[in-house]
C-alpha cells in the first residue's frame, strides 16, 4: 500500500488563524497533514530567524505545534526536530491580505516557503488578497489544493516556489504571472506619544502600482488567481556577464593600497 501524501502547513498569522484552518479542511483525505505554525501573528517577518532566545514548541494535537518564532522558524524545527518524516510539500497560509509584487520580499507567508525551497522541497505560499473580516477563505483553499495537486504531479524546478495570490469572492480562473511592480508612497506615519516622545508607523497609505498586464496585480484587480514562479537565485546574470572586466580594475585598487601600506 502507497504512503499518503504528507504536507506540511505553516503560516505568519499564527496557528489558530482562520486562513490555516481552511487549508487543513481542504487537504482532509488527500494528505497527512501536518501543522507547525507561529503561537502569534508574524506578518512582515519575511524569512528572518529567531537567534537571540530559545524557541519554545507548544503540542497543540496530534501533528500541530505552535511556535514561539518566525514562519522561517517553524519550518526549520518542523523539518529536523519535530516531523518524523520529511514532507512531501510545504503550504503556507492562506495569507489574511495580498503578498504581490514587492510584498514578497517582506511577507512571512512568502518567507516559510522560500525556507522550505532552500531545503529543496516544493512550496507554495498562498494569500487571500482581503482585508475584510470574516471572509470566507473557502475559493482560495480549493486553489491552494488543486496547485498542489498539479505540483505533485509534475514537480517544480528545484529552488522554485509558488506565489499565489487569490481575490475576494469569484474568482474567474487562475493565471500565471509575473511579479509586478507596486510602491507604498506614504510608508511612515509620524506621531508623538503623551509624554511628547515620537514614533512612527510603518505600512500607512495605499499603494500605487504599475501597469503590466502580465502581472500578478493585473490578474488580481481583474478578478483572476495568480500563480507567480519564484526564484530562489537572486543572481542578475546579465549584469555579472557585463561587469566581468570590473574585476581587474577593482583588484587594481586593492594592490595599491597593499603598496602604502608596506
Amino acid at each position: 500500500m502507497l504512503a499518503m501524501t504528507h504536507i506540511l502547513l505553516t503560516n505568519d498569522d499564527g496557528y489558530e488563524a482562520p486562513g490555516l484552518r481552511a487549508l487543513a479542511a481542504a487537504f482532509e483525505g488527500f494528505a497527512t497533514v501536518s501543522i507547525v505554525a507561529p503561537s502569534r501573528e508574524q506578518s512582515g517577518a519575511a524569512q528572518s530567524l529567531t537567534l537571540r532566545q530559545p524557541i519554545v514548541c507548544h503540542s497543540i494535537a496530534e501533528r500541530e505545534w505552535a511556535i514561539d518564532g518566525t514562519p522561517a522558524d517553524c519550518v526549520i524545527v518542523a523539518l529536523h526536530k519535530l516531523l518524523p518524516e520529511r514532507p512531501d510539500m510545504v503550504i503556507s497560509g492562506i495569507n489574511f491580505g495580498a503578498n504581490l509584487g514587492e510584498n514578497v520580499y517582506y511577507s512571512g507567508t512568502v518567507g516559510a516557503a522560500r525556507e522550505a525551497a532552500l531545503h529543496h522541497l516544493p512550496a507554495l505560499a498562498m494569500s487571500l488578497c482581503s482585508k475584510i473580516p470574516k471572509v470566507s477563505f473557502e475559493n482560495a483553499a480549493r486553489v491552494a489544493r488543486r496547485a498542489a495537486e498539479m505540483v505533485l504531479k509534475e514537480g517544480l524546478p528545484d529552488q522554485v516556489l509558488l506565489n499565489v495570490n487569490v481575490p475576494r469572492g469569484e474568482i474567474k480562473g487562475i493565471r500565471l504571472t509575473r511579479l509586478g511592480h507596486r510602491v507604498y508612497r506614504e510608508k511612515v506615519i509620524r506621531e508623538v506619544d503623551p509624554r511628547g516622545r515620537p514614533y512612527y508607523w510603518i505600512g500607512a497609505g495605499p499603494p500605487e502600482w504599475a501597469e503590466d498586464a502580465s502581472a500578478d496585480i493585473a490578474a488580481m484587480h481583474e478578478g483572476w488567481a495568480s500563480v507567480t514562479p519564484l526564484h530562489l537565485d537572486l543572481t542578475h546574470h546579465g549584469a555579472l556577464g557585463r561587469m566581468t572586466e570590473w574585476e581587474g580594475a577593482l583588484n587594481a585598487v586593492l594592490k595599491k593600497k597593499k603598496k602604502r601600506s608596506r
